[in-house]
């Protein structure tokens, strides 16, 4: 099947054409990133008006770049949430519109059950259940245990600021340009060791993370002046992976998981990555820095696997509207 999924929770228009659930015949994204840069962060009004002008372009380039037209489309998805109400109103309403205008099944999507798909993207077997799933991005931190296609169970989580958030907080710390995950990447790759630590929340006996007692640990860092920006970026950025590694290869044995499945935009941090591959004791499936970010090809794959489970949403659905995902 073809199916044509739309992706607007933050700042980013993507729209892309999925088949069958692994493969992206297109997936293009518009970034906001250099509009928002000025502000230092995402200006939800100004995100939600750029969605507004880009979002009919992307999806006819979506649709060109497949070599397709709606005439070759089964089916049409949205991320539901969670993310920026204004921005999910636009793609949300726009695919709804859509699939109404063309009698098509139309199908909500959790937006953080998208980015685990991502990972069905990846060339390859299929990932195999259990899976144990890594979610890390801007607004979230979680681990949730897959059991199969649409059953979840939410072990952990963040209590307080999710990681890539501490990531863009500490770089505006370090005076470092918006988004601060990747500015904040590059500085520590500049230094292979310090004599620079951290503190890490380990928060024994759970499976829940905090770094908001590490992002105040950077500011009074930065207040003494002893440290130059790629010390502290570097020692950050171990504190973190330190605690995101270490949980989930500790509960990966615990669980007997066949696989990990990394999510979301910290996803494409290289240190991550690299340190997830080395602790697990299962094999660690990471999608390619490209689907780790919003896109729609992630929506687009879940929207598949949930498709082929019979379900679908109703024209009337909101985008407050719950649905099968974790505890959410």
């Amino acid at each position: 099947m073809k199916l044509l999924a739309i992706e607007t929770s933050c700042d980013e228009t993507a729209a892309a054409v999925v088949v069958d659930g692994r493969m992206a015949a297109s997936s293009v994204v518009a970034s906001q990133v250099d509009l928002h840069a000025r502000y230092g962060g995402v200006v939800p009004e100004v995100a939600s008006r750029q969605h507004l002008q880009a979002i009919v372009p992307v999806v006819r380039e979506a649709l060109d770049a497949a070599g397709c037209t709606l005439d070759d489309i089964d089916a049409v998805a949205a991320t539901r949430g969670p993310g920026l109400a204004g921005s999910l109103l636009v793609g949300f309403n726009f695919a709804k519109s859509l699939a109404y205008g063309r009698e098509l099944p139309f199908l909500g999507v959790n937006h953080l059950e998208g980015h685990i798909y991502a990972n069905w993207l990846v060339e390859g077997p299929e990932p195999e259940f259990p899976a144990l799933c890594l979610v890390v991005s801007g607004g979230h931190t979680d681990l949730v245990l897959m059991r199969g296609h649409g059953q979840y169970e939410r072990l952990g989580g963040t209590r307080d600021d999710a990681a890539g958030e501490a990531f863009d907080k500490t770089g505006r710390l370090l005076g470092l340009p918006f988004p601060g995950g990747p500015a904040v990447a590059k500085e520590a790759a500049r230094v292979e060791s310090s004599s620079l630590t951290l503190p890490r929340a380990w928060m024994p006996g759970t499976y829940d993370f905090s770094f908001s007692g590490l992002k105040t640990a950077v500011l009074h860092v930065v207040r003494a002046g002893k440290h130059d920006v790629p010390t502290i970026a570097h020692a950050f950025q171990e504190a973190v992976v330190d605690v995101l590694a270490g949980k989930t290869s500790r509960l990966a044995r615990e669980l007997g998981a066949a696989e990990v499945l990394v999510a979301g935009g910290v996803a494409a941090n290289t240190r991550l990555r690299e340190e997830l591959r080395r602790r697990c004791p299962v094999p660690v499936r990471i999608p390619p820095p490209k689907f780790c970010t919003d896109n729609g090809a992630m929506i687009g794959a879940a929207a598949c696997y949930r498709f082929a489970l019979g379900e679908r949403s109703p024209l009337d659905e909101d985008i407050f509207t719950t649905n099968n995902w974790a505890s959410a």
